[in-house]
This record gives C-alpha cells, structure tokens and sequence, in this order.
C-alpha cells in the first residue's frame, strides 16, 4: 500500500542548493590558520548540525584555540562572499516547481539561519516563492535543532500537516533522524562521499532528486520528457 503523502518537506543545504562547498572551503580557510587540516572525517559529522552545534564539532575534533562566536563570525566574512553564488543541485527545480504545478503542498526546513539562507537564494527569490513556508535555524520556537524533532514538527504545524502525511528529503543522517523522529517518511539523498550506512533510518536511499519515484509515494508523476528539456535555467551551468 502506498503511503498517503499529502505534504513535502526539503532540507536546503546540499539537497535543493549547492551549497555544502562553501562551508567546505570555509572550514579550510579557518583551521589551516591554526596549522590544522579539515578533512571529510570532522565534516560528515557536521552536516545537517546548526551553526552553533557545528562550530563546536569542529572546534574540538581539531582542538582548536578560539571560542564558537569566534570561529562564526570569521567564518561569517568568508560565507557572506559566497553564498549569493549558489546554484540549484540536479533535479531540484524541476521536482518542486512540477509538484507546485500539482497543487503539491511543500516547505523547506533548514537548520540555516535566516540571514544566510536569504544570501543563498539571491539569484533564486522566485523558485524559492512557490514553498508555503520556510522554518529556519533560528527560529526562536524552535528549542532543538535537528537530530531532535523540533523543526519538522514545527514546519508540518505551519503547513497544517499531520507528520504521518509528510515526505522528508534530507542529505544529511541528523535530518534524516530528525524525520523519523517526528514520525515522518524520510527519503535520504547523500553527499557522494557519505556511506550509506550512516543512513539505517532512512525508507529510501537515493544519488539525487531526479532519482524520486514520485507514484511510489502517492503522488504524481514528473511529465516524461526528453532529458535535455529536463532542467529549467535556474538548473543550467
């Protein structure tokens, strides 16, 4: 039996924007000031984690002398450089504005906070319209960040959304606990470095959106069309 799938949920970072390079380079940029390397063993425990969550992995898998507002605000200078240079990763715009298209509630819950997430969409403000609502880092009702529960719970409330009836798409393992512990469907779409066995609580395992089989989850099914007419020009190089 097909789950009834009534709304849908997305992460931002490294899932609907290509953004998971710029921290990358970022966290590079401020270790190596300390004589330290940062490798994918801190990183892949960092992912999905909110600001002040993933200084502090940082900060102590290297050992490094600064406090976390310390390390966010050098790191901020960096980041704000980089962010309005963020492009959409495959499949995303085709997927949201398709299911938009069908009358397909959806929202995005991203432990970013706001300031940085509008840097992000600068060049992408009208497919970033078409979501029913945007649940942030910093949202001050929101007491936990995701491993907890709290902001999918909150963003399904704001949509007015029973968790049973939600799809969560997250490339991150906190997300995707996060989902299962709001008692909502979770599709993983990894970082290609990532195992997949950092993902036991996924229900599905996925390489990228384009790979969604949509009628698999109640819901309709992307138009087939050829490949190349595929991506919109927000998704073009």
């Amino acid at each position: 039996m097909k789950p009834a799938i009534t709304h849908v949920i997305y992460d931002n970072d490294g899932l609907l924007l290509d953004t998971e390079p710029f921290y990358t380079r970022a966290h590079e940029i401020l270790a190596a000031r300390f004589g330290k390397v940062f490798d994918w063993s801190v990183k892949c425990r960092m992912i999905g984690l909110r600001a002040e969550d993933s200084a502090r992995v940082l900060i102590d898998s290297l050992s490094l002398p600064i406090t976390i507002p310390e390390y966010l605000d050098a790191r901020r200078h960096i980041l704000e450089a980089l962010f309005p240079q963020s492009e959409p990763l495959p499949g995303a715009v085709r997927l949201t504005r398709h299911l938009h298209a069908m009358k397909v509630p959806q929202a995005v819950a991203t432990s970013s906070d706001r300031h940085n997430f509008e840097l992000k969409i600068t060049k992408h403000r009208d497919w970033f319209s078409i979501f029913e609502c945007i649940v942030f880092g910093d949202d001050p009702e929101i007491a936990h960040g995701k491993p907890a529960p709290d902001m999918f719970l909150m963003t399904a409330r704001r949509m007015g959304a029973e968790p049973s009836r939600c799809l969560v798409l997250e490339d991150s393992p906190f997300g995707v606990q996060a989902a299962r512990a709001a008692g909502m469907y979770a599709v993983a779409v990894p970082d290609p470095h990532m195992d997949d066995s950092a993902y036991p609580d996924a229900h599905q395992i996925i390489r990228s959106l384009n790979e969604l089989d949509l009628p698999a989850w109640g819901l309709p099914p992307l138009p087939e069309i050829e490949y190349d007419r595929s991506t919109t020009e927000e998704e073009r190089p």
